[in-house]
């Protein structure tokens, strides 16, 4: 790590995206704090070690994803579900809010985004981290590839194999909607 970049400035430029990709990942608030404050310590204690080889969000990256992977384990552990993420309204949400939208449109799409989140944590940990590292967090192959220390051919593989899952849970959840209110 270069000496004009502290780490101070690297913990501001890239808190925002350790706690929105651990959100993502683990599908919860619950010790969000402490699960990003784990991120920066295992930086802070690995940089010596840096050696620049690549990008300082690459490693950061790949340190949420294993600080995430520990947490679901935990849970697992715990025997706690993942998802607790229905009574939750998140800030950044609200304030994606287009004002032109109707309240039922609002609706509609706020529990579209639930159904996206709760479907998202029934895939498996590499499929849901790589699918959020690419469509959330827009990262690339070779990105991605770096951060989870995999071939950019499994990374497709990956990602091809959670959107086929995705959609097809989406749609069997939508199914189930439907079902619902006809009765």
């Amino acid at each position: 790590m270069s000496a004009d970049l502290s780490f101070e400035q690297v913990v501001r430029e890239n808190q925002a995206m350790v706690f929105r990709t651990l959100y993502r990942l683990t599908g919860s608030r619950e010790h969000l704090d402490d699960l990003a404050q784990e991120v920066f310590l295992r930086l802070y204690r690995a940089l010596p070690n840096f050696r620049g080889e690549s990008l300082v969000t690459t490693y950061l990256y790949r340190i949420a994803v294993n600080v995430a992977q520990n947490e679901w384990k935990r849970r697992k552990r715990a025997d706690r579900p993942l998802v607790s993420m229905s009574d939750e309204t998140s800030a950044w949400e609200e304030r994606l809010e287009h004002p032109e939208r109707n309240a039922e449109q609002q609706m509609e799409e706020r529990e579209f985004r639930l159904r996206v989140e709760e479907q998202l944590q029934e895939l498996s940990s590499v499929e849901r981290t790589v699918l959020v590292l690419y469509h959330q967090e827009e990262r690339s192959y070779e990105q991605i590839a770096a951060a989870l220390n995999m071939p950019i051919g499994t990374i497709r593989t990956h990602l091809h194999r959670g959107r086929k899952k995705l959609r097809e849970r989406l749609q069997a959840s939508e199914g189930r909607a439907v079902c619902a209110v006809k009765r």
